[in-house]
């Protein structure tokens, strides 16, 4: 059992045809990921790796029957590229492009969710990982073995970190929902699915200084949430008043900071680490009693 992503998923690539595109896609098919297809307008006909490339996604959904979208596209045909894929209604979209201006990014989730088709994943974000079973987007598939943990992160690299200290137990799925001020997939749609799938026991959150996602999240976890869950916030040692890596990590006064997050989640029963080892041996703990 997974999330969103499963041994089924079948997976098109809008951009395959580029450097990215192309790079990840052979990464992701020698992880034993189903991609069927691609997309790039006016290059239908054309192959990668025998891998057939499509006008549209709706061309491609067609001829293959994806149900999946990994979206490799430059910035400014970001917008265009997703919209399409919503019109196509495919139920997973994971956008991977960095740089998307937010108000493209307010404009496509709005429409996706006005259509109710089609989940977004990102935009820049690394992707969804089913270690062993699937991979849509550009986590290293060799670093972690399935498992039974859930693991959610705004920042690409501190997944990544995270599976590679808890390899030996291993992951039901990883999502990296993207660090941008505005998202598709939040921390609270992870926590849920998590909550619901009977193969997940544990669950990872990871988040980092600015906005109030995580503020929100804990709130969910105190209301809904029965399995057990060790956060950690990338930023406690960030100078104050300054905006740090991702455009969503703004702090402003004692709001978004990382010791107001730990706060919040620590008053909801979350243990939370200092750093991402001490965060990982935390779930070492729970999984080894359990």
């Amino acid at each position: 059992m997974t999330i969103w992503l499963n041994a089924d998923s079948k997976i098109i690539v809008q951009g395959m045809t580029g450097s990215e595109g192309t790079k990840h896609t052979r990464r992701m098919v020698a992880s034993g990921a189903q991609v069927v297809g691609g997309v790039t307008p006016g290059k239908a006909g054309q192959e990668v790796d025998g891998i057939p490339v499509f006008n549209s996604v709706q061309d491609a959904m067609a001829a293959t029957g994806a149900n999946v979208t990994v979206v490799f596209v430059p910035p400014k045909f970001a917008k265009g590229a997703v919209l399409e894929a919503v019109d196509a209604q495919i139920p997973l979209a994971v956008v991977i492009t960095e740089g998307i201006p937010v108000h493209d990014t307010a404009q496509f989730f709005q429409y996706s969710q006005n259509s109710g088709a089609t989940r977004i994943i990102g935009p820049n974000c690394p992707g969804i990982i089913s270690p062993g079973v699937s991979n849509a987007g550009i986590i290293p598939a060799d670093i972690a073995k399935a498992g039974r943990i859930g693991l959610v992160s705004k920042s690409g690299t501190l997944t990544y970190q995270m599976m590679y200290e808890l390899r030996d137990i291993g992951f039901s799925t990883c999502v990296g929902i993207g660090g941008d001020p505005i998202i598709g997939t939040t921390h609270i749609d992870c926590l849920q699915a998590f909550e619901d799938d009977p193969e997940t026991d544990a669950i990872v959150m990871i988040g980092e200084i600015g906005g109030d996602a995580e503020e929100r999240a804990a709130a969910y976890i105190g209301a809904n949430i029965t399995k057990p869950v060790v956060g950690y916030v990338a930023g406690f040692t960030a100078p104050e008043g300054k905006t740090m890596g991702h455009a969503g990590a703004i702090v402003s006064g004692s709001a978004g900071t990382a010791a107001a997050k730990q706060a919040a989640l620590e008053a909801v029963g979350v243990k939370v680490g200092k750093t991402p080892s001490a965060t990982a041996r935390l779930m070492r703990e729970i999984m080894t009693q359990s």
